[in-house]
């Protein structure tokens, strides 16, 4: 719960986490007395403790600072009303540290009151913690462990293809999509040239058919060059342990593909229950990947980005300038949420293809000799801005809008598109 910022704290806890402790230092307001304890990592532990502060400050606010904004011991803590709670980024903790540990030690008590220190003292730099809905916090996760399972998926996908290239390469060309179940249907049921070979025509085509291959041109160019293809080598030593490989990674593939099918569904039912889902489903290049994505990186608060430029920071789409005496210096953020920068870098890439004005920004970065990557990064920057605005006033964003805004200002970047090829 969002209270102002004005709200009288009954006391001040820092909180240094771990995995199967917590090290907490609390003061209590007024006194400079700081009292040190270790909470076991234990519902009942963290439930005792804080009905006893509870019980001890009759249930007036009391201020709690920690090493994060999400986990197990953050929502252990928003179960009670009376915390209000001040994440604060590790390197702030580390920084601050060694300001007065000039040895770089670390200790976990230490940590705590390094914590605690920090919020009695610049509480007016911490954001205080707004809760989302459950069904915001949900999504969140699901969004980012259904990337963390794709990945996981390209990873095994790349295993069988490169233990394939071994003993039966042909069938990489066969199958585009690695992830379509028709491919582990397919060497499952046969898996080496031979056996692929042996096989009736009629058995072939009713495979195809079965796996929603329509196009009989495309079924028969499969069957011709089964039929024609010669195997690689008859090598047993390479094929027997290759084949045995992919057998064991073909049943892992298929969970990792129905475990991902789960997640998009549940996806998908959690964000069109949100408010502000249209805004980015709507949106080129989104698609029910993407649009999910973006919403949680926006969130619910609009308070919690005011401007386009705390975005950009926050992401980390925005670089740093350092100065130093006559000096100054352009380079990466590295403070930052690194999922939600992978997800404006990658929808930006998306947009290429299907928004005029993106491009043409892509285009005229490219042909002034920016790499990619980087060219990818300033696009997004541009539509943080862009989608910003959309987001604060609830407008959805309206590419012919945007271009006859452009066209007014006589924005270069028009003149750019024209004279392209």
């Amino acid at each position: 719960m969002h209270k102002s910022e004005d709200e009288v704290y009954a006391a001040f806890v820092g909180i240094d986490w771990a995995d199967r402790k917590h090290d907490v230092c609390l003061q209590v307001a007024g006194s400079a007395k700081r009292e040190r304890l270790v909470l076991e990592h234990r519902p009942g532990a963290i439930q005792a403790w804080a009905e006893q502060l509870r019980e001890r400050f009759g249930g007036a606010p009391v201020a709690v600072s920690v090493e994060l904004s999400r986990g197990p011991v953050v929502s252990a803590l928003l179960e009670h009303d009376f915390f209000r709670l001040f994440p604060v980024q590790p390197t702030t903790v580390a920084n601050y540290r060694k300001a007065f540990a000039p040895s770089g030690a670390k200790d976990d008590p230490t940590d705590a009151e390094v914590i605690l220190e920090l919020l009695v003292r610049h509480r007016d730099k911490l954001k205080p913690l707004q809760p989302e809905s459950a069904d915001m916090r949900a999504l969140r996760r699901l969004v980012q462990w259904r990337r963390d399972l794709v990945q996981d998926r390209t990873r095994l996908t790349n295993r069988i293809t490169d233990a394939l290239k071994a003993y039966f390469p042909q069938v990489l060309e066969w199958f585009a999509d690695k992830e379509a179940a028709i491919f582990a249907d397919f060497l499952e049921r046969w898996p080496t040239l031979r056996h692929a070979q042996r096989a009736r025509r009629e058995t072939l085509e009713a495979f195809f058919r079965a796996g929603n291959v329509r196009s009989a041109s495309s079924i028969e160019k499969r069957i011709k060059a089964i039929a024609e293809e010669r195997s690689l080598h008859t090598d047993e030593a390479v094929i027997g342990p290759a084949r045995l490989l992919v057998e064991a990674l073909l049943p892992q593939l298929r969970v990792l593909s129905e475990g991902i099918s789960r997640f998009e569904a549940e996806i998908a039912e959690l964000a069109t229950r949100q408010p502000d889902y249209q805004l980015f489903d709507d949106l080129p290049g989104a698609g029910p990947t993407f649009a999910p994505r973006l919403l949680v990186a926006f969130g619910e608060h609009r308070d919690r980005f005011p401007t386009a430029s705390s975005l950009q920071k926050s992401s980390g789409i925005a670089p740093v300038m350092e100065r130093s005496g006559n000096k100054a210096w352009v380079h990466w953020r590295y403070g930052c949420n690194k999922f939600v920068r992978q997800t404006f870098v990658e929808w930006a890439a998306q947009t290429i293809p299907r928004s005029f004005w993106a491009k043409a920004f892509y285009d005229s970065h490219r042909a002034r000799g920016a790499r990619h990557q980087a060219a990818l990064r300033a696009l997004a920057f541009k539509w943080i801005r862009i989608l910003h605005r959309c987001w604060h006033d609830r407008v959805p964003y309206d590419e012919s809008r945007y271009l006859m805004a452009l066209q007014k200002r006589g924005a270069p970047l028009l003149k750019h598109a024209a004279q392209s090829p």
